[in-house]
């Protein structure tokens, strides 16, 4: 059973998140800020941490750089609506994911899943050999480490998020092939969850952007209006 830190000065969220977790079959433990949840990882790590970056005492970021110290353990952070610059320093201080307020609790549980599943990989491949899932790939350009969560574009490090991690790898697996929303949909979330095809485009769009800040002249993924998106290799 997996043990998950809730930090978050909204009582609101703490008791429905930690109710929907539970449900799920994890061990859960709650923190209304950032130095009360600080005292009791240094007693005992959990195997993940989800924070929300405005908070007393200690606000996410640094909790985050504190732990970064001295653990890799998956954290994700809860932001607020317009906070993209805080998601941004977030994800280069280490934050692993983010997920915006008001948020689906189902899309946070498969967030969750997914750091989870990555870190016993990780884990596995410590003691083993890197099959195809695991090992790094290379798309002109475009370097991807999946078991590190590491992206490098014209070797300079990109920061993105598991989801964005997910597209971007599902598109360079086979280049100049195209992927439909629907295919991507299943890539990035577990089937039981449902989004729709604005997400999709809502994260590739964000994934550009991100590419863009490293390359201006970033145009490897492809729009086919009506149809999804293409990898062309660089």
């Amino acid at each position: 059973m997996s043990r998950i830190a809730l930090v978050d000065d909204d009582r609101n969220i703490l008791t429905s998140v930690s109710m929907t977790l539970e449900a799920e079959g994890f061990e859960v433990e709650t923190y209304n800020d950032g130095q009360s949840a600080l005292d009791a990882f240094n007693k005992r790590l959990p195997d993940m941490a989800v924070l929300d970056i405005k908070m007393p005492r200690m606000d996410g970021m640094d909790l985050l750089q504190r732990l970064r110290q001295k653990t890799s353990m998956p954290v994700i952070f809860l932001t607020s609506k317009d906070d993209e610059i805080d998601e941004v320093l977030g994800l280069r201080m280490g934050a692993d994911d983010y997920v915006k307020k008001p948020f689906s609790q189902r899309l946070l549980v498969e967030r969750i899943r997914a750091l989870l599943r990555r870190q016993e990989a990780l884990a596995a491949d410590d003691a083993g050999t890197p099959t195809e899932e695991t090992k790094v790939m290379e798309r002109g350009s475009l370097s991807m480490d999946p078991l590190r969560h590491a992206v490098t574009w014209k070797g300079l490090d990109v920061s993105l998020t598991v989801t964005e991690f997910l597209l971007l790898q599902a598109l360079a697996q086979r280049p100049g092939f195209v992927k439909s929303r629907d295919q991507l949909m299943d890539v990035a979330y577990d089937d039981q969850v449902y989004v729709d095809d604005r997400t999709i485009d809502s994260h590739i769009k964000r994934l550009r952007k991100k590419m863009r800040q490293t390359d201006p002249d970033f145009a490897a993924i492809e729009t086919l209006y009506g149809i999804g998106y293409r990898y062309n290799e660089e």
